[in-house]
């Protein structure tokens, strides 16, 4: 059992860069990023678009590579992890959500969400990981019988489903309205307090920072500003 006290460090990069080259054209999407994810936390990433919030959140879950620092997920070393490795990191420890929501469209709600539960070491039951998000009612439906924000509360409770140490979301409210969009950062905030699942919602939308335990800004691909809230809102009383 974590102590709270003493939270568990989840994720740890040091001086971590990103370079592209396109062409004739050198871009730096990260240039030399200290950040850590801790045990049970909820952090909020900020920054205008290009600012390198997606590449950071794409090289803590495994999904791209850094090209220089370090990046740690617990004592495992990602920046030498074998491709095998990376694999079974992603497979195992790590839940996405993204802007738009994956779902397949021949197959129900639980049907998304049992695709993961099949090839998860301890899952949880989908018809639990739906009623976690509010959606025991919607089972056997398809996610053209489904909102947006339910198709996405369907994402989130197969990103979920595989009870994952860290959860990444990138701009998971994009795609929605004000109030659905809530209703998600509800799902997401109801996730991170019972289950104690560490956290983190890029977005470039500065009131849903007010919902985390710490607000991270990023700024042409580096840290610009680190807050902690003395305490969260609740995501019902955020308004944009």
């Amino acid at each position: 059992m974590t102590d709270p006290q003493n939270p568990e460090v989840i994720f740890k990069t040091t001086g971590l860069t990103k370079t592209y080259i396109m062409g004739e054209v050198t871009i730096h999407a990260l240039r030399g990023v200290d950040f850590e994810l801790k045990s049970g936390e909820m952090v909020v990433l900020l920054g205008a678009s290009g600012s390198g919030k997606s590449t950071l959140l794409n090289i803590l879950g495994g999904l791209d590579t850094a090209t220089g620092g370090e990046v740690f997920y617990r004592d495992l070393e990602l920046t030498r992890a074998s491709n095998r490795k990376l694999t079974e990191f992603r497979r195992h420890h790590v839940g996405f959500v993204f802007q738009f929501y994956n779902l397949i469209p021949s197959l129900t709600a639980r049907e998304n969400v049992a695709l993961v539960t099949e090839i998860a070491r301890n899952p949880m039951p989908p018809e639990e990981a739906l009623a976690r998000v509010g959606l025991e009612q919607r089972l056997d439906h398809f996610p053209s019988q489904l909102s947006g924000g339910e198709q996405q509360r369907v994402a989130i409770a197969r990103a979920i489903a595989k009870q994952p140490a860290v959860l990444l979301c990138d701009e998971p409210t994009g795609a929605l309205d004000s109030k659905t969009g809530i209703r998600v950062l509800e799902a997401l905030d109801q996730v991170n307090r019972e289950l104690g699942t560490a956290t983190c919602i890029i977005t470039h939308n500065e009131i849903i920072g007010d919902m985390a335990d710490r607000v991270v800004r990023l700024s042409d691909g580096k840290v610009s500003e680190t807050r902690t809230n003395p305490s969260r809102r609740a995501a019902a009383e955020l308004k944009w």
